[in-house]
């Protein structure tokens, strides 16, 4: 499925204003790309490295299920090369290829830096757009330091379902990353994030939709 059912468009835009935080950006110290199935990700760290909003990129990531077959070398390492077609110079590219999880992007890029001997203070979390919020909180955590803020391709919902081509799997993660808003910091993975009546309404309509292949088992 290639268009978002409209029945569940409402819902579906819900969580997506959601996690998106449109943050107004300020240059930091380090660009992190969080290893994912979305080349954006790493699209958007070279546009930002480039508008010199940092002098660094590092991108963290191994491999998922979901993204074996499309980043067999793993993320960070797909990421990297394609960063380097889009004229980001080598020299400023860290790469972290062991992180299988948001939570070791974060504290696996903060020791990556820390081995360099780079000093950070204040970073820019780049992200798939339905991810910022959980990065938000799940840095806050456990790198409660620095100063964060989050990234993403400038995109419409509508124009990010085209990019990706498959609106079932769109569907699915955002329900499956607001699962993991509440459920992770609860078992103290990340900080709590406020969770809006319309918000939780959203979630559990389209949980009651089907939408459920990203839910994490609870039991």
């Amino acid at each position: 499925m290639t268009a978002i059912p409209e029945q569940h468009l409402a819902a579906v835009r819900t969580l997506w204003d959601y996690h998106d935080l449109d943050h107004e950006l300020q240059p930091t110290d380090v660009g992190i790309g969080l290893g994912s199935h979305d080349l954006g990700v790493a699209t958007c760290a070279a546009q930002l490295y480039h508008q010199e909003l940092f002098p660094l990129i590092l991108f963290s990531g191994a491999n998922a299920p979901t993204t074996t077959a499309r980043f067999p070398r793993g993320e960070a390492v797909h990421y990297r090369e394609h960063a380097l077609e889009l004229e980001v110079p080598d020299t400023a590219i860290l790469v972290e290829p062991r992180a299988t999880n948001t939570g070791e992007n974060i504290t696996l890029a903060r020791a990556l830096l820390a081995e360099r001997a780079i000093p950070v203070s204040t970073v820019t979390l780049i992200s798939r757009p339905y991810q910022q919020r959980r990065a938000l909180a799940t840095c806050a955590k456990l790198w409660p330091e620095v100063t964060a803020q989050c990234a993403s391709l400038p995109m419409s919902l509508e124009d990010y379902v085209r990019e990706i081509g498959d609106a079932d799997r769109v569907i699915n993660m955002l329900v499956g990353d607001t699962q993991r808003i509440d459920l992770y910091a609860r078992k103290g993975f990340a900080i709590p994030q406020p969770i809006p009546t319309e918000v939780a309404d959203a979630y559990r309509s389209l949980i009651d939709a089907g939408y459920t292949a990203r839910l994490v088992a609870t039991g």
